[in-house]
Protein backbone atom coordinates (compact mmCIF):
# COMPACT_ATOMS: atom_id res chain seq x y z
CA UNK A 1 0.00 0.00 0.00
CA UNK A 2 1.22 3.61 -1.02
CA UNK A 3 1.95 6.35 1.83
CA UNK A 4 -0.14 8.60 2.14
CA UNK A 5 0.80 12.21 0.64
CA UNK A 6 2.46 15.21 1.93
CA UNK A 7 0.34 17.92 2.44
CA UNK A 8 0.99 21.80 3.74
CA UNK A 9 -1.31 22.92 5.69
CA UNK A 10 -2.15 25.99 8.19
CA UNK A 11 -1.69 25.04 11.74
CA UNK A 12 -5.39 24.18 13.71
CA UNK A 13 -7.05 23.51 17.35
CA UNK A 14 -5.79 20.29 18.00
CA UNK A 15 -2.23 20.70 16.52
CA UNK A 16 -1.16 22.28 20.33
CA UNK A 17 0.38 18.89 21.32
CA UNK A 18 2.07 17.66 17.97
CA UNK A 19 3.53 21.10 17.61
CA UNK A 20 5.00 21.65 20.72
CA UNK A 21 6.61 18.20 20.09
CA UNK A 22 7.96 19.01 16.91
CA UNK A 23 9.71 22.48 18.30
CA UNK A 24 11.23 20.51 21.32
CA UNK A 25 12.65 17.86 18.32
CA UNK A 26 14.01 20.22 15.64
CA UNK A 27 15.37 22.89 18.54
CA UNK A 28 16.91 19.84 19.77
CA UNK A 29 18.63 18.25 16.77
CA UNK A 30 18.73 21.82 14.49
CA UNK A 31 18.94 24.16 16.81
CA UNK A 32 16.28 26.68 15.43
CA UNK A 33 12.38 26.55 16.16
CA UNK A 34 10.10 24.64 14.26
CA UNK A 35 7.57 27.64 14.50
CA UNK A 36 8.16 31.54 14.83
CA UNK A 37 7.18 33.32 17.92
CA UNK A 38 6.23 30.23 20.06
CA UNK A 39 6.87 30.00 23.85
CA UNK A 40 5.93 26.60 25.88
CA UNK A 41 2.92 27.71 27.68
CA UNK A 42 1.53 30.37 25.79
CA UNK A 43 -2.23 30.40 25.25
CA UNK A 44 -2.68 28.07 21.75
CA UNK A 45 -6.04 29.89 20.13
CA UNK A 46 -3.84 33.59 21.02
CA UNK A 47 -0.64 31.71 19.17
CA UNK A 48 -2.51 30.35 15.91
CA UNK A 49 -4.53 34.06 15.45
CA UNK A 50 -0.95 35.52 15.55
CA UNK A 51 0.07 33.36 12.66
CA UNK A 52 -2.72 34.53 11.12
CA UNK A 53 -2.18 38.41 11.50
CA UNK A 54 1.91 37.62 10.66
CA UNK A 55 0.21 36.33 7.07
CA UNK A 56 -2.32 38.87 6.77
CA UNK A 57 1.13 41.35 7.57
CA UNK A 58 -0.77 43.52 10.38
CA UNK A 59 1.42 45.26 12.80
CA UNK A 60 4.48 43.87 12.01
CA UNK A 61 7.49 44.49 13.51
CA UNK A 62 9.92 46.58 10.77
CA UNK A 63 12.27 43.44 10.77
CA UNK A 64 9.57 41.12 10.10
CA UNK A 65 7.43 40.42 6.14
CA UNK A 66 4.15 39.00 6.17
CA UNK A 67 4.82 35.14 5.57
CA UNK A 68 2.50 32.16 5.88
CA UNK A 69 3.41 29.22 8.27
CA UNK A 70 2.15 25.68 7.20
CA UNK A 71 2.73 22.26 8.38
CA UNK A 72 3.83 19.28 6.52
CA UNK A 73 1.25 16.55 7.25
CA UNK A 74 1.35 13.05 6.06
CA UNK A 75 -1.42 10.75 7.45
CA UNK A 76 -2.26 12.67 9.93
CA UNK A 77 1.71 13.26 11.37
CA UNK A 78 3.67 16.46 11.51
CA UNK A 79 6.52 15.73 9.39
CA UNK A 80 7.86 19.54 8.96
CA UNK A 81 6.73 22.81 8.44
CA UNK A 82 7.17 25.58 5.65
CA UNK A 83 7.37 29.73 6.56
CA UNK A 84 6.82 30.92 2.79
CA UNK A 85 7.51 34.99 3.25
CA UNK A 86 5.74 36.99 0.58
CA UNK A 87 8.42 39.62 0.54
CA UNK A 88 11.98 40.06 1.15
CA UNK A 89 13.98 42.71 3.37
CA UNK A 90 17.46 43.37 3.69
CA UNK A 91 18.26 39.98 6.13
CA UNK A 92 16.10 37.47 4.19
CA UNK A 93 17.94 39.09 0.32
CA UNK A 94 21.01 38.18 1.74
CA UNK A 95 20.37 34.86 3.73
CA UNK A 96 17.23 33.94 4.86
CA UNK A 97 14.91 33.63 1.36
CA UNK A 98 11.59 33.57 0.62
CA UNK A 99 11.38 29.82 2.31
CA UNK A 100 12.02 28.09 4.91
CA UNK A 101 11.58 24.40 5.30
CA UNK A 102 12.60 21.72 7.62
CA UNK A 103 11.89 18.25 8.38
CA UNK A 104 11.49 16.57 11.91
CA UNK A 105 14.29 14.45 11.68
CA UNK A 106 12.70 10.99 12.44
CA UNK A 107 11.03 11.91 8.80
CA UNK A 108 14.05 12.90 6.84
CA UNK A 109 15.47 10.78 4.14
CA UNK A 110 11.87 9.76 2.61
CA UNK A 111 11.93 12.91 -0.04
CA UNK A 112 9.72 14.81 2.50
CA UNK A 113 11.58 17.87 1.97
CA UNK A 114 11.47 18.45 -1.57
CA UNK A 115 7.65 17.95 -1.85
CA UNK A 116 7.30 20.60 1.14
CA UNK A 117 9.60 23.00 -1.33
CA UNK A 118 8.16 22.20 -4.31
CA UNK A 119 4.62 22.95 -2.90
CA UNK A 120 5.91 25.71 -0.78
CA UNK A 121 6.82 27.03 -4.57
CA UNK A 122 3.62 26.92 -5.22
CA UNK A 123 2.02 28.74 -2.61
CA UNK A 124 4.62 31.37 -2.82
CA UNK A 125 3.45 32.04 -6.54
CA UNK A 126 0.09 32.40 -5.40
CA UNK A 127 1.15 34.99 -3.15
CA UNK A 128 3.06 37.11 -5.92
CA UNK A 129 6.71 35.40 -5.52
CA UNK A 130 7.15 35.17 -9.11
CA UNK A 131 10.82 34.27 -8.47
CA UNK A 132 11.93 32.42 -5.27
CA UNK A 133 15.38 32.85 -3.05
CA UNK A 134 15.83 29.70 -1.46
CA UNK A 135 18.77 29.17 0.87
CA UNK A 136 20.82 26.85 2.65
CA UNK A 137 24.20 26.52 4.97
CA UNK A 138 26.91 25.80 2.90
CA UNK A 139 27.85 22.79 4.54
CA UNK A 140 24.31 21.44 4.40
CA UNK A 141 24.26 19.08 0.99
CA UNK A 142 20.89 17.23 1.80
CA UNK A 143 19.38 20.87 1.53
CA UNK A 144 21.53 21.93 -1.47
CA UNK A 145 19.99 18.86 -3.27
CA UNK A 146 16.56 19.43 -2.26
CA UNK A 147 16.93 23.21 -3.96
CA UNK A 148 18.59 21.82 -7.23
CA UNK A 149 15.91 19.07 -7.66
CA UNK A 150 13.32 21.69 -7.48
CA UNK A 151 14.93 23.96 -10.05
CA UNK A 152 17.11 26.00 -7.74
CA UNK A 153 19.95 27.66 -9.73
CA UNK A 154 22.73 28.14 -7.27
CA UNK A 155 23.50 32.35 -7.17
CA UNK A 156 26.84 32.92 -5.02
CA UNK A 157 27.40 31.53 -1.92
CA UNK A 158 27.94 34.41 1.01
CA UNK A 159 28.84 34.82 4.53
CA UNK A 160 25.96 35.11 7.16
CA UNK A 161 25.89 37.75 10.04
CA UNK A 162 26.38 35.24 12.29
CA UNK A 163 29.41 34.12 10.44
CA UNK A 164 27.93 31.10 8.93
CA UNK A 165 28.55 30.31 5.43
CA UNK A 166 25.43 30.59 3.12
CA UNK A 167 24.20 29.35 -0.20
CA UNK A 168 22.08 31.69 -1.97
CA UNK A 169 19.97 29.48 -4.79
CA UNK A 170 16.96 31.08 -7.42
CA UNK A 171 14.17 29.52 -8.31
CA UNK A 172 11.92 30.61 -11.49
Amino acid sequence: MAAPPLRLRPLGPLDEAPFVAAQRSLEATDGFPFGFAHEEGMDWGAYLAGIEAHRRGDDLPDHLVPATFLVADVGGTIVGRSSIRHELNDFLAHEGGHIGYGVLVEHRRRGYATEILRQSLVIARAVGVERALVTCDDDNAGSAAVIERCGGGLQDVVEADDGRTVRRYWID
